[in-house]
């Protein structure tokens, strides 16, 4: 091995001594130089050292581009993308979240009425979800990345939870309708965390949060449509061929998802390196970005690929549970939705009415989300997109527990779900952000980390029984209570990641990010976003 000056000989020493073994074996041998004909001899510890000695080059085509050509080329490539893969993701994402909680509107389509559910047995049902929703997460994210073909993992398990969903409309009796509800929540659980890593394979970090938006947007058009659909099914199909509303409604959006799945079989790609649809200079390019972001190539291959060693990294940073507490937050507060056609149903209206007005406020968190997601992405700042919102939020569930005023609370109804969804997604892109190496740990991370916050779901349905209506007034103090907490987290995490950033200014090594020499970071070294 050539000799080194004493600088980077100092340098690789105090490199040796900190990178702990699980990153060692964490960068693979053909990640060296950003190429795959690196000398066979060099070793690891080297590897982490190497972005001081500027390993990472372009290919000769990219650097030889001027500023201006290279901001064309990647503006067509990302309009190429985008429109190959966002329209996808989104319409899988309506169809995810339209099956998972189409209860809550067949619960006023007579879905209670006709199984002779009590409202606990009916909140089980809603709760149970979730079990198998948080048990799935982190094994199939882990698998994805393996196997490195989401264009055909994705679809498949959209079809079979669009044949459990259909299957819904079989029920008899509570104890059928636990074990549809479990496994429609172990099968859907592969979607969500896996588009969120899906992604992040895709873009790069100041990309990122408007593209998590833009997912998200699924979630919120499906609450908007969900409704509109549950009312439109309720008043002209209930009684149907012998059929109540309730089964209509599970039987057409269970037929619809299979039929999408199909289509998705035929436009997804899979990762950039793998996908054959981008010319060779497109699929240069679009690795390149990646790795010029986060200091490293991304998906190589399935052999790169490790299952417990991106868990076990996840596991060991501290990062990983402050992301926890600040997503669980979150999530808890925005339990609401889960019941939220049972909440806008204390405005006194009829059943058609209230899923009417179950729209509006989906309709307004599109619009909310994606502003403040495109602005977060455009100013490079996280914290504030996401205490902003909340703050919001805590107002929201106030009015809604301490007023029996009509406008008043249709006004905090409008506001709660906009500002935890808004809040939400910028959450989602911070864990990408915060945790971009290697591939498998942040796989494992958005996996661990959505699972763990969704377990609020579980408890949250024994919140909203008839009995408390119309306040909610518990629900509601525990929404404000778990808005603060994320806040407090959020609080944390951003202390944490300046504290860190400030380090790599200084060339002190930092675990999970791109380190380089004192002079050279200072000037255009990797930083956590904040």
């Amino acid at each position: 091995m050539a000799a080194v000056p004493d600088s980077d000989v100092e340098r690789k020493g105090v490199l040796e001594d900190r990178v702990s073994d699980a990153e060692k074996k964490a960068i693979p041998e053909d990640r060296v130089s950003g190429s795959a004909d690196e000398k066979p001899g060099s070793s690891k510890v080297e590897d982490a050292a190497a972005p001081a000695r500027g390993r990472h080059q372009p290919p000769a085509w990219i650097a030889a581009l001027s500023v201006e050509e290279r901001h064309e080329l990647e503006k067509k490539l990302k309009r190429k993308i985008d429109a190959r893969l966002l329209p996808a993701v989104i319409i899988m994402y309506i169809l995810n979240y339209i099956d998972r909680n189409n209860i809550a509107a067949a619960r006023l389509a007579g879905l209670e009425r006709d199984l002779k559910l009590s409202s606990i047995e009916f909140q089980t049902s809603v709760s149970i979800l979730f079990v198998g929703y948080l048990l799935m997460q982190i094994p199939s994210n882990l698998f994805l990345n393996k196997i490195g073909k989401p264009a055909i993992y994705l679809p498949t398990c959209m079809i079979v939870w669009g044949v459990i969903s259909a299957a819904t409309a079989a029920c008899t009796s509570a104890g059928g309708l636990y074990a549809v509800r479990f496994f429609l929540g172990f099968v859907e659980a592969a979607y969500f965390p896996g588009c969120l890593y899906y992604l992040s394979c895709w873009y790069t970090r100041k990309e990122l949060g408007f593209r998590t938006a833009v997912l998200y947007s699924g979630a919120l058009i499906s609450g908007a449509f969900s409704g509109l659909i549950a009312a439109g099914v309720t008043y002209g199909m209930d009684g149907a061929r012998g059929y109540s509303a309730w089964q209509w409604l599970f039987i057409l959006e269970g037929v619809v998802t299979i039929a999408i799945a199909f289509g998705c079989f035929f436009v997804l790609p899979n990762f950039p390196r793998t996908t054959t649809w981008l010319t060779d200079h497109e699929r240069d390019l679009a690795v390149w970005r990646l790795e010029e972001d986060i200091g490293e190539d991304d998906w190589v291959s399935s052999h790169d690929q490790t299952f417990w060693q991106g868990a076990k990294l996840a596991f060991s940073d501290a990062k990983t549970y402050v992301l926890i507490v600040c997503v669980f937050g979150t999530v808890a507060s925005g339990t609401v939705t889960n019941f939220f056609p049972s909440v806008v149903k204390t405005l006194g209206y009829a059943d058609v009415q209230t899923l009417l007005l179950t729209a509006p406020p989906y309709v307004l968190a599109v619009a909310v989300t994606y502003a403040n997601a495109a602005h977060a992405d455009r100013t490079g700042e996280r914290f504030w997109h996401i205490a902003g919102p909340l703050s919001v939020a805590i107002v929201a569930y106030i009015i809604a527990a301490t007023t029996l005023n009509l406008a008043a609370r249709y006004v905090a109804m409008m506001l709660m779900v906009p500002s935890v969804y808004s809040a939400f997604v910028v959450e989602l892109s911070w864990i990408s952000n915060t945790m971009p190496r290697p591939p498998a740990k942040r796989a494992a991370a958005l996996a661990f980390i959505n699972a763990v916050s969704n377990c609020s779901s579980i408890y949250a349905s024994y919140l909203y029984p008839k009995t408390a209506e119309p306040r909610y007034t518990v629900a509601m103090v525990v929404n404000c209570v778990m808005a603060a907490i994320a806040i407090c987290a959020a609080t944390v995490l951003r202390f944490m990641l300046v504290r860190l950033n400030k380090k790599l200014e200084k060339g002190i090594f930092v675990a999970g990010a791109i380190n380089g020499l004192p002079g050279e970071a200072a000037k255009n070294g990797f930083r956590f976003r904040i």
